[in-house]
């Protein structure tokens, strides 16, 4: 019985002749990412940020301007609230209250007293500022390091030149998440983070199945042009990676939509992660390496070296 094939196994698009273009849309996404980063920031979370946090549910259709009328009053600074989910539910965000956390159980004390009864409070946070910080700094870590390792690896199981063009679509991905977020508004918070390493996670998976294919017919066909070997590999492998991609975004689609808001945010980055991670990795990693010098011979087959097989 034969498979399902989205992609005929005889296609032939040409990826490689517009490479250029490829190029100058990831330099403006970058810039435009880096642009929005440093103007406009990101809606930093609890997480990151610090303060209070409480989630509440109330009996019917929560009045939030009321809610905000009422605790604006309470003196405790900058207080934000928005639906959460269903109309009845509400995240409310404090800013951090001066005075350690006597402070912040007084504010907590306060806010309940103000909304009165028939409340119900699912979740009560705090996060001090050192906390915070601390959080912050780890989640870029954590980032960072797993960048590193994936050239690591890429580097010990292909060349160098292979590593460098898989963090290029690593990082190409990363900021493009980060302006994404940056654009739209939405909180960046340690779930966040976690999306960005799961995304990066999904889109070296991608590049190693095309250059482990590219890294075959360079082995495979030594007389070949650099150009034409590479858009071949992108084409031999374009059906599993259309069919890996549109199978996860069909589950993820299910969790943004009927996952609940708790995890809203975290499905959407996944959402833009497999789009943005598909595109570099066909159109950025693998065409980045035509401006690198490849070696087309094995070191464990020197016997297949020595043949050529005509395209």
């Amino acid at each position: 019985m034969r498979g399902l094939h989205l992609i005929p196994s005889t296609i032939n698009l040409s990826f490689l002749p517009h490479k250029t273009k490829f190029f100058a849309l990831s330099v403006l996404i970058v810039m435009a990412s880096l642009g929005l980063f440093l103007s406009k920031g990101l809606s930093y979370g609890i997480d990151f940020k610090g303060g209070i946090l409480l989630e509440i549910r109330t009996q019917q259709a929560a009045d939030i301007s009321g809610m905000r009328d009422q605790l604006g009053g309470l003196g405790l600074g900058e207080v934000s609230l928005q639906e959460f989910g269903e109309p009845e539910e509400v995240l409310i965000r404090i800013q951090q209250q001066e005075g350690g956390e006597e402070a912040q159980q007084a504010a907590v004390a306060a806010v309940k007293a103000a909304l009165g009864e028939g409340i119900e409070y699912r979740r009560t946070e705090f996060v001090g500022p050192k906390v915070s910080d601390e959080l912050f700094w780890d989640g870029a870590k954590a980032v960072g390091l797993a960048i590193m390792a994936m050239l690591f690896y890429i580097w010990i199981r292909f060349e160098w030149q292979f590593g460098v063009g898989a963090v290029i679509a690593l990082v190409h991905d990363v900021i493009a998440t980060i302006g994404v977020f940056s654009l739209l508004g939405l909180e960046f918070n340690l779930t966040t983070v976690a999306a960005v390493l799961t995304i990066a996670g999904y889109s070296i998976n991608d590049t190693v199945v095309v250059y482990d294919r590219v890294r075959e017919n360079l082995r495979k066909y030594k007389t070949r042009p650099l150009d034409d070997l590479l858009n071949g590999s992108i084409n031999e492998t374009l059906s599993r990676t259309v069919m890996t991609s549109l199978t996860t975004l069909i589950a993820l689609t299910a969790l943004y939509f009927l996952g609940g808001a708790v995890i809203k945010d975290f499905s959407f980055a996944m959402i833009f992660g497999v789009i943005i991670g598909t595109y570099s990795s066909i159109c950025l990693a693998v065409p980045a390496l035509l401006h690198m010098d490849l070696s087309r011979t094995s070191d464990d087959d020197d016997t297949e070296s020595k043949k050529e097989v005509l395209s």
